[in-house]
């Protein structure tokens, strides 16, 4: 019996090695994408932004929206009991004659810092967003890149960086942690791809320079908040594994985060509450005056699910940067509401997902498309690169 879910487990991790060689150069630049999206530009429309100390927050706004509500979130999941993540190793997942999952061992794995394995048990399809933190095991990790898994899918090995760097020890098994990192950390995962980086990030607070910050206006920056300085103590004190949410959501540093936060929801609702006909589907981000981020999904129930820890993600990454009180433009934000003309990556699962990276000078945009039922483009993330 064991040997026959051994190799169960091997036949979805030679099937997921060979969906990472599909990876290809697109378009070159000035040629239309081979997959155009499922969605217009024109069909956004852009708010007013809601501000508070350096921070620009623009409300993404659409009359249309997609039904997302056959797919699954990860902490839905993980929650749940329908999504099972466990190390490589002793402790392997593997799936059982009746479609059910349980841990069962598998000794000719090693763990690995860079790969976990997952399984979806679940009717639905499972949507992973980069950045998102599963808690647990030997290290706390983050999701490397978006993707979709397919309900039923066999046992297969999940590309994830460590944001707990001085631990490898304990459990198997992990939990949902509701965090997503914050925008600095989540750029090194998504678009750099480096772990070494991911723990940089995580230890410094922010990648973006004090002097870019300083030359997009004639105000003098106030020192960061949240400054490395601050952020070791903090290791030294509470987090000695470095640990991703012990540093950020403890008490220490979690207090001005939560304050921050608290001053954002509230002003974001004020902003949002009356709208007639449309829904929040993303948001672009701004710091001092340089439009930096955004995020924008297929519909308002999506952004309602992820906004929460999107929220906190944004904040931790506001003060972490020098404060500036500089509104930016709505015209620079709205450039990040348009499609990009450059190189292009694509990397797909036929009948389940597309995934595709398109870089225009210190710009990226990661697009991640559902091929079942219908196309649809579930994410879209834009950010100007700090590194």
């Amino acid at each position: 019996m064991e040997r026959s879910l051994f190799s169960t487990l091997i036949r979805g991790l030679v099937g997921i090695t060979t969906l990472g060689s599909l990876a290809f150069v697109g378009p070159a630049p000035g040629s239309p994408s081979s997959f155009p999206p499922s969605h217009s530009e024109g069909s956004w429309r852009l708010l007013d932004p809601v501000t508070y100390e350096n921070i620009s927050i623009f409300p993404v706004v659409s009359s249309t929206s997609q039904d997302t509500s056959s797919f699954l979130t990860l902490d839905e999941g993980l929650s749940s009991g329908e999504v099972m993540v466990s190390e490589q190793g002793s402790a392997g997942l593997a799936r059982t004659r009746d479609a059910q999952a349980r841990v069962a061992p598998n000794n000719n794995a090693s763990p690995s810092v860079t790969q976990l394995v997952l399984i979806n048990r679940s009717k639905r399809p499972l949507l992973l967003l980069a950045g998102e933190l599963v808690s647990g095991g030997k290290q706390d990790r983050i999701i490397g890149k978006d993707r979709i898994i397919a309900p039923g899918a066999e046992p297969l090995p999940l590309d994830v960086f460590c944001v707990e760097h001085g631990r490898w020890s304990s459990g198997s098994q992990f939990a949902a942690s509701k965090t997503i990192v914050h925008p600095s950390v989540r750029e090194q995962a998504a678009v750099k791809q480096s772990q070494s980086d991911v723990w940089d990030a995580v230890r410094a607070g922010s990648t973006a320079s004090m002097g870019v910050a300083m030359n997009t206006s004639t105000q003098v920056a106030a020192a960061p908040r949240l400054n490395s300085r601050s952020i070791q103590d903090t290791i030294a004190s509470v987090a000695p594994t470095q640990s991703y949410a012990k540093i950020y959501e403890g008490s220490r540093v979690g207090t001005s985060v939560e304050e921050f936060v608290a001053q954002l929801q509230k002003r974001f609702g004020k902003s949002t509450a009356n709208l007639k006909g449309e829904h929040v589907v993303g948001v672009v981000v701004a710091y001092g005056g340089e439009v930096a981020w955004s995020d924008i999904f297929a519909s308002g129930d999506l952004f309602d699910h992820y906004w929460s820890k999107l929220l906190r993600s944004y904040a931790v990454e506001a003060l972490a940067r020098p404060t500036l009180r500089e509104v930016a433009s709505a015209d620079d934000a709205r450039g990040f509401l348009r499609r990009l003309d450059g190189r292009e990556v694509q990397q797909n699962e036929p009948g389940v997902y597309r995934w595709r990276e398109i870089s225009e000078g210190r710009l990226s945009m990661i697009e991640l498309d559902a091929l079942r039922p219908t196309t649809i483009t579930l994410h879209r993330l834009l950010l100007q690169r700090t590194s």
